[in-house]
């Protein structure tokens, strides 16, 4: 985990703080006689001219812009395991991510390490000590939250990560903490962000937060109930252990978001030339042209799962084919058999590379607000986790929550930058409510039914959290109340990548640039070494 030079614009980060300890003492060592001038002229830290101490809030801007960017650059490589969209190869052999494998001597993959341990790490760090300091409440609990959020996500996708010697300035190499003290500390942080996001004392103030906060304007309570809905979704990762607590997690959920105005969204102004303030998905950025949506995200909206209802969202989130209907690729193939006139658009809706400065499509557009956590994903943890409980009618009011709001998301998202899709109407939203099969009585709902409303719900964003919920049921897991899967229609792809030698991903080798070249002595104390480590099973998702 070397600190490295970040190629990452300056305009949405502050530069990491370097300290000169290191340099001072080796020469100090031989240089005891030097006068207390030379001593000054080693401080390299000291700037005349710069501030050495900044306030507190200033930390915001660039740390939220990486907790809501992150995950899309990650999002390229988890979405082809969750099968939210496939990259064709242009060879008969699917590429390497379709194949649930990774690119060897890569960084793909690692923008969430990267960005906890350096775009956004030691800033996060100096925020929570100067809000300590200022006893600024608020601001420190929306730290602790964030750097949550970080273990959180980094766990999930790497298993065992780096938390106690993170930020030891004093070592070259790291030893990593096991996957269970990542969610202990990842609870205990958002324990202390509760209680601080409660308090008005000290200097809390809104009027300070909302200068830099770009997610909810300084709005302390829509704070706290952004670290419920974070504590909601990792009690709610432990379904397959005895510990699991499903009135935990209904009670965290309970406290946390109370309808769409809360979802935490990072707008983009889409003004700079060099498209840094553009949406990560939009077409000036260019990072989703050749991608296209799967047959699995397809089926699940075309009335083939859902007993031939079709999902008005399936018109307003996918992309249609240049003859107007609506298909996915084959995610196992690189090439496809299709006519050109019946292969699916990009997700922009063009033909080909085609889309940049024209009208897009729900999240791929240029200034879509862009998700962090939305009202209708928690519900759905809720739904699950009282449906586990034995609570059905709890389990049938959550999931009918879950999916209207979704249909308000999109209709919202397809608003934000002049979309080219017509909203949802009034009539589609009864028709598509009132179906049996979308919406069922108490005795018929069914962990499928919510498990692919969620999906739906988290597709093209929630890369992380998705991909967890299939781990949570091993892909392919089968609902005992249908004796069906409960992805229907998801299949492993037959042609594994060499490496995997037979077995499924579980979870993405840790970065390379920092730790398969500077940090193998520990990584090969935790099996980071073997060429099918991202096949060994998470902590979380073991009994």
């Amino acid at each position: 985990m070397r600190r490295t030079q970040s190629t990452a614009s300056l305009a949405t980060r502050l530069p990491i703080r370097v300290t000169a300890t290191r340099f001072r003492t080796a020469l100090l060592g031989g240089t005891l006689a030097l006068a207390a001038g030379c001593q000054n002229f080693l401080d390299v830290n000291e700037n005349p001219n710069a501030p050495q101490r900044v306030s507190a809030n200033l930390y915001l801007p660039p740390i939220l812009h990486w907790v809501a960017t992150s995950e899309q650059f990650d999002g390229r490589f988890i979405g082809r395991y969750t099968q939210n969209w496939t990259l064709p190869s242009g060879a008969t052999l699917a590429s390497t991510w379709d194949r649930m494998g990774y690119d060897p001597t890569s960084d793909n993959g690692g923008q969430l390490w990267r960005d906890v341990y350096w775009s956004i790490g030691q800033n996060l760090v100096d925020m929570i000590e100067i809000a300590k300091a200022e006893e600024r409440w608020d601001l420190l609990g929306i730290g602790q939250a964030i750097q949550a959020w970080g273990w959180l996500k980094v766990t999930d996708v790497h298993g065992e990560l780096i938390i106690k010697q993170a930020f030891d300035q004093t070592r070259f190499t790291f030893d990593y903490d096991t996957q269970e003290f990542a969610y202990q500390e990842t609870l205990r942080l958002l324990d202390e962000a509760i209680k601080n996001l409660q308090r008005t004392d000290g200097a809390v103030s809104q009027q300070f937060l909302a200068r830099f906060d770009r997610v909810y304007g300084g709005d302390r309570v829509r704070w706290l109930r952004f670290a419920y809905g974070l504590k909601a979704m990792a009690l709610n990762h432990y379904s397959n252990k005895g510990s699991y607590r499903p009135q935990e997690v209904i009670a965290a959920v309970d406290l946390s978001f109370t309808s769409n105005a809360d979802d935490a969204l990072l707008a983009y102004s889409g003004t700079s030339a060099d498209n840094a303030d553009a949406n990560f998905w939009g077409p000036r950025r260019n990072n989703l042209t050749n991608y296209r949506q799967t047959n699995f995200v397809v089926n699940l909206m075309n009335g083939t799962v859902f007993g031939g209802v079709v999902d008005p969202r399936l018109s307003r989130m996918l992309a249609p084919a240049p003859d107007g209907q609506f298909r996915g690729r084959d995610n196992q193939v690189g090439t496809t058999a299709l006519p050109a006139a019946q292969q699916p658009n990009n997700l922009f809706g063009y033909v080909g590379t085609a889309g940049a400065g024209q009208p897009s499509r729900y999240l791929f557009a240029d200034r879509s607000r862009f998700p962090i956590m939305t009202y209708s994903q928690l519900q759905f943890i809720k739904a699950e986790a009282a449906f586990r409980s034995g609570n059905r009618a709890v389990a049938l009011q959550a999931y009918t929550n879950g999916v209207s709001s979704h249909l308000d998301f999109v209709n919202a998202r397809n608003l934000d930058d002049g979309q080219a899709v017509a909203q949802i109407s009034a009539a589609e939203r009864s028709a598509f409510l009132a179906s049996p099969a979308i919406m069922p009585s108490v005795g018929s709902l069914t962990l499928t039914q919510i498990m692919t409303q969620k999906y739906i719900a988290q597709w093209g964003w929630a890369h992380v959290e998705t991909w967890m919920d299939m781990r949570r049921f091993n892909y392919t897991g089968i609902d005992p109340q249908t004796g069906q899967q409960v992805f229907p229609g998801f299949a492993i792809p037959t042609v594994l990548f060499p490496d995997n030698d037979g077995k499924i991903v579980h979870r993405i080798r840790a970065r390379f640039n920092s730790e398969y070249v500077w940090n193998r002595a520990a990584l090969d104390k935790i099996g980071g070494l073997a060429l099918d480590f991202h096949t060994k099973p998470l902590w979380i998702t073991q009994p």
